[in-house]
């Protein structure tokens, strides 16, 4: 540690030895002290070398006073103001934080470990409300990880405790903080503070060694999903790891992390009912888990860090479909990220590519995936996510196949309500006409997989009528286009795709149902028919018209390229109006 400086600030050695010496009011010796250092940090810029000077000499002259004392009362008084003052300065430059740690350190060694570990959350909970300049978070976590070492007893309730506030503080300031450098320096203690809690895991044994094995875990993961979504890949790797080393110790598999058993085991040992904790600490577990596996996947170096296979894990989710679907719902998280970077959702994609499988349950009767599906819905509504935001086309394309592959994974009697769920849930309406679009081909193989006579198709459906796509859903799912639940036609042009592609069902349900002499969806009956020709079709018209005859004489070429995207909509729908007009005059 430097020396005592040979210049002096002679007003900090006066307040010094005030303080030395202040048997009788020493609050208003500790105070003043403190509105000192304010007034040094307050002036201090990294930039400015006179500044950062001073800066440094006045630590340095502290840094001296604090180690040459053994007086208990002295620690006492300062304790609680002191490391909060000094921590202040550790943005200024190395060298100054290398002297705030140092102070910090002096008070650890000297101070209770509880009373320390209040003072360094207190100080760090204050700092973050403060705002300003982030320097402060550094040495405090500095502080934390040599304050979990020196801790006696209920180790895992007050580091569980501390945890709350450092996470707080890492995902408040990650946020806000642009400066790569010091984020890595942020970044580095919160790694060192896993160091710490597996060095205390090692000297405990039984019930508080398994618990707080447990919590090292979900920090671990937890700071895996940070710096991942505050880095690009390329400097996150360095830090995904050393964190991954840590996962034999904890007991993680991959196979266990992504498909979340590892995750939820250890969340019932930490977290409990907590609702609180998991939203306050530990709220990115799950992504931190899969965005691990992923990591593993797109570096043999970070898969052998974790000691783990990844050749094995994939067959066994290729051979597995409950671990496959699984897997889909952790890479949601992942896949839906709006923090994660492109290149680990590119990888996350190529995973899933590398875990399809053929073992795909049919669906019977007795057969029930529901408990299932609400987390391939999610998985699907992720990938749909990549789809529409990505700008690199191969992955748009690889997503898209994802997509189909996973949608092609769930048995058919689930398989259309998630394809509804996905329409009727959807804002956009380019993805609402491709969802479409795997409609009606879904329900084309249907018909060529069961084509024979109309008796047999008849005889499949009634003997199979879960599994059929070929039911009056179908129409449910025309009518929520044309004729929207909020009342009205739909908004041209925002759902130009998705009423083309509507429309384009209805006209191929409608001509598959009269070519095959066959009613299972009940297009053909008279009152459906009716429905569809005054509240669907008719209205349609009528707004297709007015907005065609209000643009025909005009030029621009914003108006033309309308014009053009109405070209289609108005073949069809006058086609789809044909269909229904004839088969009206045939009903009566």
């Amino acid at each position: 540690m430097a020396d005592q400086p040979e210049q002096s600030s002679p007003v900090l050695q006066q307040l010094l030895l005030s303080l030395s010496q202040s048997a009788d009011q020493p609050e208003s010796s500790v105070s003043d002290l403190i509105d000192f250092l304010a007034s040094i940090s307050a002036q201090s810029d990294p930039d400015n070398q006179n500044s950062e000077a001073t800066a440094f000499k006045t630590l340095t002259q502290l840094h001296h006073f604090i180690s040459s004392q053994s007086d208990q009362a002295i620690f006492d008084q300062l304790q609680f103001e002191l490391p909060k003052a000094v921590s202040e300065f550790g943005g200024v430059s190395e060298r100054c934080l290398e002297v705030v740690e140092s102070i910090i350190d002096r008070f650890i060694s000297m101070c209770g470990a509880r009373d320390m570990l209040a003072v360094l959350g207190e100080a760090l909970d204050s700092l973050n409300k403060k705002g300003g300049d982030y320097g402060y978070v550094v040495p405090l976590l500095s502080g934390f990880s040599k304050v979990f070492l020196s801790l006696q007893r209920r180790h895992f309730e007050q580091v569980r405790q501390a945890t709350r506030i450092i996470f707080k503080v890492l995902k408040g300031v990650s946020s806000e903080l642009e400066d790569e450098a010091e984020l890595q320096k942020m970044f580095d203690r919160a790694v060192g503070i896993a160091d710490s809690i597996h060095a205390v895991c090692m000297k405990l044994e039984g019930g508080v060694h398994e618990k707080l094995s447990a919590l090292l875990g979900l920090y671990v993961l937890e700071i895996v999903a940070l710096v991942s979504m505050n880095f690009e890949a390329s400097s996150s790797q360095a830090f995904v790891l050393q964190l991954s080393s840590f996962f034999p110790y904890c007991g993680f598999s991959y196979l266990g992390l992504i498909t979340g058993s590892d995750v939820d085991k250890i969340s019932r040992i930490v977290i409990g009912d907590d609702k609180d904790l998991y939203v306050d600490s530990f709220v990115d577990v799950k992504c931190g888990a899969s965005v691990s596996v992923i990591w593993g996947h797109a570096s043999n170096e970070v898969a052998t860090a974790a000691h783990e296979d990844l050749t094995a894990v994939k067959n066994e989710l290729q051979n597995n479909q409950t671990k496959r679907w699984q897997a889909f719902g952790m890479l949601k998280h992942i896949l839906a990220s709006v923090t994660l970077p492109w290149e680990l959702k590119k990888h996350a994609i190529d995973f899933l590519h590398s875990i399809r499988g053929g073992n795909i349950s049919p669906c019977d009767e007795h057969s029930d995936f529901s408990a299932d599906m609400p987390g391939l819905f999610a998985a699907l509504q992720a990938i749909q996510m990549v789809i529409m935001y990505t700008a690199d086309t191969e992955l748009r394309k690889n997503a898209f196949d994802a997509f189909k592959w996973i949608l092609a994974d769930i048995p058919t009697c689930h398989r259309f309500d998630i394809l509804k769920a996905l329409i009727t849930k959807s804002d956009s309406s380019s993805m609402i006409a491709i969802l479409f679009d795997i409609v009606k081909g879904e329900m084309h193989k249907e018909s060529c997989e069961k084509m024979g006579n109309g008796r047999a198709l008849r005889e499949e459906h009634n003997a199979h009528p879960r599994s059929s796509l070929w039911t009056a859903s179908i129409l449910e799912l025309v009518e929520f286009i044309l004729r929207p639940p909020k009342g009205g036609p739909p908004s041209f042009p925002e759902q130009t795709d998705s009423v083309l592609s509507a429309l384009n069902l209805y006209r191929y349900v409608l001509i598959a149902e009269s070519r095959g002499k066959t009613n299972y969806t009940g297009v053909l009956s008279r009152s459906n028919l009716q429905k569809a020709y005054n509240e669907w079709l008719l209205p349609l018209r009528t707004l297709v018209t007015v907005i065609v005859a209000k643009n025909k004489n005009e030029s621009d070429e914003l108006t033309v390229d309308t014009l053009c995207t109405f070209n289609p909509v108005e073949l069809v729908l006058y086609r789809c109006i044909e269909l229904v007009e004839e088969k009206l005059k045939e009903s009566t």
